[in-house]
């Protein structure tokens, strides 16, 4: 199972069951009464999870709190937030993480790929930071191993914000609210590439989705879900397969897949996870990204070639790229992808439940950046506008 960041003890693993789906609008009818009474109950008294054998699937459930991160304090979130919004982190002066990253965008941008330094466009999409704490591989393709080594890398990409970490470093220690601030945050004498880092990462932290209506159901209003969004539910968790990686509290098993969309040969071609290990068996693979908060994250994919998740759910159902033959060399697709079979109303049913995970991100004010100062003893930043 992936070591995501919990709190030791929040969320228990459940027993992966390997058993026939049956009922869940089999023949294309509706969830049979019963089914539907099961799932309006506690969790645990929920029907069994049916993926693949070897697969550890961890139960569905509310997002619990992360466990402590050493250098994560109020004073270094507050300076993480200001740095987040702040241009001056780029060579330009232009690009900030928000630029990518936009609380009103669902911590996404929006586009297909993003802009970065002379709106050179990125390679791939990028990714919501709704949920990033919980995860313990960044990016795509995992090549960040640590969320402070994932916004240096931004920092530093010349496809991204271009940025010398030494020039910023010093531009920053040039502003004196900056200097103090990253005192108060370390204890050390001024801005440090490793205090950007750690700032940057500790109110990334605090970037996670809202209660949904399915968190509110999976803790008791078991009439905030109606029966087809528990139909769909249902599915999700037995029939449709959605389980084998969309599992436990994230809707990801944190985990690289393939799941034919390395467009081996082709014009969109994107090995993965191979361009960071170096591995055959790793072509074509990426992180399964969280189910949560789907309406405000798309374009999807590390592409970011879908606007219609409904094609998305008619390619799991079709078996991605099984129904072709595969080009020579081509990497092998995922055991765990296989032709669903589901009819119309089933999916309509799985996409009815997808949507209780949607709850749009609180709105979110980006800070005045003409200067700052420390508030007394407080542990919080405050802008100083006369700066």
């Amino acid at each position: 199972m992936v070591s995501v960041r919990f709190a030791i003890g929040v969320a228990a693993a459940s027993c992966a069951v390997v058993v026939p789906c049956a009922n869940a609008g089999e023949g294309g009818g509706p969830a049979s009464p019963d089914i539907v009474r099961q799932y309006r109950q506690p969790v645990a008294k929920w029907p069994p999870i049916v993926v693949d054998e070897g697969v550890l699937a961890q139960e569905l459930g509310e997002l619990p709190p992360l466990a402590p991160e050493p250098g994560h304090t109020p004073v270094s979130e507050a300076l993480g937030k200001l740095l987040f919004f702040d241009p001056r982190l780029s060579a330009s002066g232009q690009i900030a993480c928000a630029s990518c990253h936009d609380p009103e965008l669902g911590w996404a941008d929006g586009r297909r790929f993003p802009f970065g330094h002379d709106r050179t466009p990125g390679r791939r999409n990028a990714m919501t930071l709704l949920n990033v704490g919980y995860f313990d591989r960044w990016s795509w393709d995992g090549r960040a191993e640590s969320l402070a080594q994932q916004v240096l890398r931004a920092i530093e990409s010349p496809i991204e914000m271009n940025a010398d970490l030494g020039e910023i470093v010093a531009r920053l220690n040039g502003i004196d609210g900056y200097a103090r601030a990253f005192v108060a945050a370390f204890g050390e004498g001024g801005a440090t590439a490793e205090g950007i880092g750690k700032a940057l990462a500790a109110f990334a932290r605090t970037i996670r989705s809202r209660r949904s209506r399915f968190d509110l159901f999976a803790g008791g209003d078991y009439e905030r879900l109606s029966d087809r969004e528990i139909e769909g539910l249902h599915l999700f968790r037995t029939r449709a397969r959605c389980m084998n990686c969309h599992h436990g509290p994230l809707f990801s098993d944190g985990k690289f897949h393939h799941t034919g969309l390395s467009y081996y040969g082709r014009r969109f071609e994107d090995l993965g996870r191979y361009e960071v290990t170096g591995k055959p068996a790793d072509r074509g693979k990426f992180r399964t990204p969280s189910l949560r908060d789907l309406q405000f994250t798309g374009p999807w994919m590390h592409n970011g070639l879908f606007v219609d998740f409904r094609g998305i759910l008619n390619m799991y159902n079709n078996g991605m790229t099984r129904r072709r033959e595969p080009r020579t060399g081509e990497p092998t697709l995922s055991p765990l992808i296989q032709p669903l079979n589901l009819v119309p109303a089933e999916i309509d049913a799985l996409e009815a439940f997808l949507a209780t995970l949607n709850r749009r991100p609180h709105n979110l004010r980006p800070p005045q950046l003409s200067g700052l100062a420390l508030s007394g003893q407080s542990a919080s930043l405050k802008v100083n506008a006369n700066y």
